[in-house]
């Protein structure tokens, strides 16, 4: 690890991690050390993810450590999220991608779930068996315009009808519970979706350029009937929903290419060390060695954006002095553009050894791509931080 410090959310500025954040990063580079780097070749190229990684990951705590302990999490703060997803995507930010998505309905049901949507859902997302999970935004036509959303619901006594077509989903058609969003009477809103539902299908898995070994696919409904007890919020609160939901993962997601563009630094780093050209190492030529630094001052760079737009996160009401949505933004922006830079010099240092699948950057190239679209392209991230600086 290229680190070691860090920022204790609520304490000022620091750059020091806390003996548990430590305890808790360590973990996790150890999972992703023994249990991601060795096969993360195999399943990229399958385009799977093996069945037992998921419970691997949950007996560690890897995937409940940020649900409330009341639920049966650790509880921990958005900085210690961030280095469990930059180690976890160091290892394979495809096989990772799962083991996060087992957040993605965690601040949703925290903050607009009844107690018993928490009550059934949080404690099972913390369950040592594992549970996977999935949020729905993405549609044939609207992708990042959360507004343009065309699914509708439409309340039918004590039942919602929901119809139309989820696409580009994180485990799209095979988690246990999904967060839909969809329109009734024309306003956002959204629900809790469980496997077996009637109405709802899986659609097309994806072949995907990166983060492969994730599975990626489309959900369909199709008269697909819920009860009114799966309604998460208020009818018309699923805007308000999907952004403190993007608020909160865009500096997760920046802190998964963060992994990615270590990972690929480290490799190019060691390989300029090792490799002799004309009687010289590599990084004895100025060429490539200016190549490592710039790639050494994005990693870090990188990492002090995520640290603050976490601990933006993490401070009480009243001590928050800035937005932790433009934060969010600014984070997600330039990580995801570190990574695929990084990667991409990564793969320039190695020559032609670069592009041969023996060595691993070409992986690190084609998921740091992935993670420049999800979550909010980088151009939509330029777009909210643009809306920022007209409203000063």
């Amino acid at each position: 690890m290229t680190s070691q410090a860090g920022l204790v959310a609520g304490a000022g500025i620091s750059f020091e991690l806390t003996p548990e954040q430590r305890e808790l990063q360590a973990l996790a580079h150890e999972f992703a050390e023994r249990e991601l780097r060795p096969i993360a070749r195999e399943w990229d190229e399958r385009e799977d993810c093996p069945p037992e990684l998921l419970a691997k990951a949950a007996a560690l705590g890897l995937t409940s450590h940020a649900i409330p302990v009341e639920y049966g999490g650790g509880g921990v703060s958005a900085v210690t999220s961030s280095l469990v997803a930059e180690e976890l995507s160091w290892g394979c930010a495809g096989l990772s991608a799962p083991i996060g998505a087992t957040m993605f309905p965690v601040r949703p049901l925290v903050r607009f779930g009844t107690e018993s949507q928490k009550e059934r859902w949080l404690t099972r997302l913390a369950s040592e068996e594992g549970c996977l999970a999935a949020i729905a935004f993405t549609e044939p036509g609207a992708g990042s315009d959360v507004a343009g959303i065309q699914s509708t619901a439409r309340r039918e006594g004590d039942e919602y009808v929901l119809n139309g077509e989820k696409c580009y989903v994180t485990n799209g058609g095979i988690a246990e519970l999904t967060i839909v969003f969809a329109k009734v009477e024309g306003a956002i809103t959204a629900f809790l979706v469980e496997a077996g539902d009637p109405g709802v299908s899986a659609g097309r898995k994806e072949p995907k350029l990166g983060l492969r070994a994730s599975h990626t696919g489309s959900i369909l409904f199709d008269e697909a009937r819920l009860t009114a007890e799966r309604l998460l919020g208020a009818e018309g609160e699923g805007f308000a929903i999907a952004m403190d939901f993007f608020m909160h993962s865009r500096p997760q997601v920046a802190a998964e290419a963060l992994g990615i563009a270590r990972a690929a630094f480290e490799y190019a780093t060691d390989y300029a060390n090792e490799r002799q050209a004309f009687g010289k190492s590599l990084i004895a030529r100025q060429g490539v060695s200016f190549k490592l630094a710039d790639m050494a001052i994005q990693v870090e760079a990188s990492r002090l954006l995520i640290w603050r737009a976490a601990a933006a996160l993490d401070a009480p009401a009243n001590r928050q002095s800035e937005d932790a949505g433009l934060l969010g933004s600014y984070a997600k922006a330039f990580a995801a553009d570190a990574a695929m830079s990084i990667a991409t010099e990564a793969v320039q240092v190695l020559g032609g050894a670069g592009i041969m699948r023996d060595h691993p950057v070409e992986k690190w190239m084609r998921d740091a791509k992935v993670l420049q679209i999800v979550e909010g392209t980088s151009e939509i991230q330029r777009h909210v931080i643009v809306q920022y600086l007209r409203a000063r």
